[in-house]
């Protein structure tokens, strides 16, 4: 018998191992080379959506801000106690503080006449609730109270304007209860009762009516000089521009004991020296100094003086002039100047 040697066998094995292994590596190769297919699922028909229009902000409306929340150390943030703060808007106002329905009140106070001619009678009517005192003054002109009525919460009452009332006739009514009180006043215009002597007149009514005088008026360097017989005043005015504009002096010329004029004063030529009332008022340092010397004679005349008072009780004079014209002596020496008539 024959024995088959032990590494013949082993050959034998070796080579199918071999084998085996190169048929692995060549089907590993054909797997990694085919492509997979994947199968699809069929399309179905589903409707393409479209994007819905935008909205434009507008310009004007409001921008809301941002509210900040305080951090606090740490990083954690501030929570309010009683849920979120709102800051009111500027239209918020606090309500208005209603009104004491119990305080006196006046519900009309009128006239039965629109206007009225000055010493006419008026009469006055009122009416009042929650009250317990009642008067009416009469005004002054300058708003100050002069007559007086006590008069019941409602009524009626006649009084009389008086004959040197001007402008307008103004009365109060108060009311009061306690410390409280209310009040109304009450004007009625007074139609004019004289006229001015000249056009085109002011605006005011004159106190009276025109005065007609004896009237001296004579021109000088630096202005002029009139007397006014009616008031027996001489009046300089002056055009240095210094004040006062214009003064009044009392004439206290006596012929009986002056003299008319200054004979040692001879003035220069087409100057004059002022005689009589002008004259002697002249000789004062004050009125010769600013006026200077006269352009020509004195001229006596019949004219007009008229006064309009002021509400603060100050007096306007105008005087009628030799060459047409009217000359108004503002208060206290203010000013005065020339109104020409047209």
């Amino acid at each position: 018998m024959t024995t088959i040697p032990n590494n013949r066998h082993q050959t034998t094995i070796g080579l199918w191992l071999a084998f085996a292994m190169l048929l692995a590596v060549v089907l590993s190769g054909c797997a990694a080379g085919a492509v997979q297919v994947v199968p699809t699922a069929r399309p179905t028909d589903i409707p393409t959506p479209t994007d819905a229009p935008t909205q434009t902000p507008d310009p004007n409306a409001p921008t809301a801000t941002p509210t900040v929340t305080p951090t606090l150390p740490g990083g954690a943030t501030a929570t309010p106690l009683l849920g979120p703060t709102r800051t009111p808007s500027g239209e918020e106002t606090q309500p208005p503080p209603v009104a004491n329905p119990n305080a006196p009140r006046i519900e009309f106070f009128t006239s039965d006449k629109t206007t009225a001619a000055p010493g006419e009678e008026l009469t006055l009517f009122w009416s009042t609730r929650g009250a317990t005192r009642t008067v009416i003054y009469q005004l002054d002109r300058g708003g100050e109270r002069e007559r007086l009525w006590n008069v019941g919460t409602d009524g009626t009452q006649t009084v009389s304007t008086r004959p040197r009332d001007r402008g307008q006739v103004d009365f109060l009514l108060i009311a009061s209860q306690g410390s409280q009180e209310v009040e109304q006043r009450l004007s009625i215009p007074l139609a004019c009762p004289v006229a001015w002597f000249f056009e085109p007149p002011p605006a005011e009514c004159p106190d009276a009516e025109a005065v007609e005088t004896l009237l001296i008026e004579q021109p000088f360097e630096r202005g002029r000089m009139v007397y006014i017989g009616s008031q027996n005043q001489v009046y300089a005015l002056f055009n240095d521009g210094f004040e006062p504009a214009w003064i009044a002096r009392e004439n206290r010329y006596d012929p009986a004991i002056h003299p008319e004029r200054e004979e040692a004063f001879v003035p220069p030529p087409d100057r004059y020296q002022p005689v009589g009332r002008l004259g002697f008022a002249w000789r004062s340092d004050v009125i010769r100094n600013r006026l200077g010397l006269a352009l020509q004679p004195e001229l006596a005349y019949d004219g007009f003086v008229q006064v309009f008072t002021q509400p603060n009780g100050t007096e306007i004079l105008y005087i009628s002039s030799l060459d047409a014209t009217v000359l108004q002596l503002l208060p206290r020496g203010e000013s005065w100047q020339i109104i020409t008539i047209p």
